[in-house]
């Protein structure tokens, strides 16, 4: 089929975009203008922009929040609404849907949260910074993802998707520290209203409600009632996608029977001289799109829909609004506190310890096995970029702090160990054999 001029202008981008580093790249970027921006003559500019206020009123209520605000719990929670829907996913058909192939990368993955806190609480123990102990829990999947592609193609297969599962894992684990122990003060009715739209999303998921509008009309009531009731808001996109539904109208046989009937009716139709299609040709086309629409789910239409806008516009956006931090002269000297000390010592040996041991004492014990053609060096590549845990620790920063210094200093830790575990991570994995 031969491609238009648009089309061969636009192939270069579509290939680019479609590269699974891509998303970590764009996310790199970000916050190197993000820094760059906040240090440069137009750094007041980069506060103002983010503080400008933007409000929302609806049934006597006002929502007004700066833009940085919007973003962290109005954007952010599609980003885990994505989250949630690769989590089901992953629960029912991928490498967390049985216990033998979920018990590694789930028990890695709790090493890889439960050491990083031991560390950090530990460092900040009788502080009032204690509180920050989820920041270097969390492993960062676009750029940890990024970075194993540039360890070279020799890497298995395999290693990659123990990765992906561990950081999905991982995923997990932070958005349950995030609903349990970072939720300010409940206010119970927004809470209970929210909790009746879940109901309804559950209905319309069991009696086979396919429509996209309903689950968005509901998803955002229930988005409202969780930004209501002092639960995180982010909770409520994972809540939401869970409710998706993830099964086919129809099954693969039929699928291919009715295909093959339609290309047959298609193929007998007598066509029109020119381009354009008759009645009954036309007819057939959209009875072959119909087709497509019941074999496909709807967590995978929206899981695919939704990932270009989560990777290229809202995680970029995120970057810029909180990665911006004014680097000095003394930057080694403004790690010397203990919030820095311990995201750093958190991330760089908590994540690697918490992943290699845990992961060594399950084959150890014969619980699992290492992933296919994987060795230890792979397994220690892997534990020191799960590491890197750039945009959900500065999530949890935002929640854990309100004070700007702490807030700083825990994006310098953040930052710091994030180059270290990723140049690491690669330098490793790059000399496995």
């Amino acid at each position: 089929m031969s491609k238009t001029p648009i089309e061969k202008l636009l192939n270069p981008f579509h290939r680019f975009i479609h590269q699974e580093f891509t998303g970590g790249i764009v996310l790199f970027v970000s916050v190197v203008i993000a820094i760059v921006w906040a240090n440069s003559a137009w750094s007041d500019s980069y506060h103002h922009l983010w503080e400008t206020k933007f409000s929302v009123s609806f049934a006597g209520k006002t929502l007004d929040y700066p833009l940085h605000i919007w973003i962290n719990d109005g954007l952010m929670a599609l980003f885990f609404f994505v989250i949630g829907l690769e989590l089901k996913r992953e629960f029912r058909v991928g490498e967390l849907s049985t216990a033998k192939k979920a018990a590694l990368p789930m028990v890695a993955a709790l090493g890889g949260m439960l050491v990083p806190a031991l560390i950090f609480t530990l460092i900040n123990w009788n502080e009032p910074t204690q509180k920050g102990w989820g920041i270097p829990m969390a492993t960062d999947i676009a750029f940890a993802l990024a970075l194993l592609s540039l360890a070279g193609k020799r890497i298995p297969l395999s290693v990659k998707v123990f990765l992906s599962a561990l950081a999905v894992a991982d995923d997990l684990g932070a958005v349950l520290v995030i609903a349990f122990f970072y939720t300010a003060q409940i206010s119970f009715l927004p809470l209970l209203i929210a909790g009746l739209f879940l109901l309804a999303l559950a209905l319309g998921n069991y009696l086979g409600v396919r429509s996209m509008t309903f689950y968005l009309v509901l998803g955002i009531a229930v988005w409202i009632g969780f930004l209501f009731s002092g639960v995180h808001a982010t909770i409520a996109g994972v809540l939401v996608a869970f409710m998706i539904p993830a099964r086919t109208k129809i099954d693969e046989k039929e699928f291919v029977d009715k295909a093959q009937n339609y290309v047959s009716e298609f193929e007998q139709a007598i066509p029109l001289k020119g381009d354009l299609t008759t009645e009954e040709q036309h007819e057939i086309i959209q009875d072959i799109k119909s087709l497509c629409k019941d074999a496909e789910t709807p967590l995978q239409k929206l899981e695919n829909n939704l990932h270009p806008w989560v990777a290229f516009v809202i995680m970029p956006l995120f970057a810029l609004a909180n990665a911006g931090m004014v680097v000095n002269g003394n930057f080694f000297g403004s790690l010397m506190n203990p919030v820095s000390i311990g995201v750093i010592a958190g991330l760089i040996l908590g994540k690697f310890i918490g992943v290699f041991s845990f992961t060594w004492l399950m084959v150890r014990f014969k619980v699992a096995e290492l992933p296919e053609k994987a060795n230890w060096t792979h397994v220690i590549g892997v534990s020191v970029l799960a590491g890197v845990g750039f945009t959900m620790s500065l999530f949890v920063t935002g929640l854990a702090f309100s004070d700007m210094e702490i807030i700083d200093q825990s994006k310098y830790g953040i930052l710091t160990a994030s180059v270290v575990c990723g140049v690491a991570g690669v330098f490793i994995l790059k000399r496995s054999r």
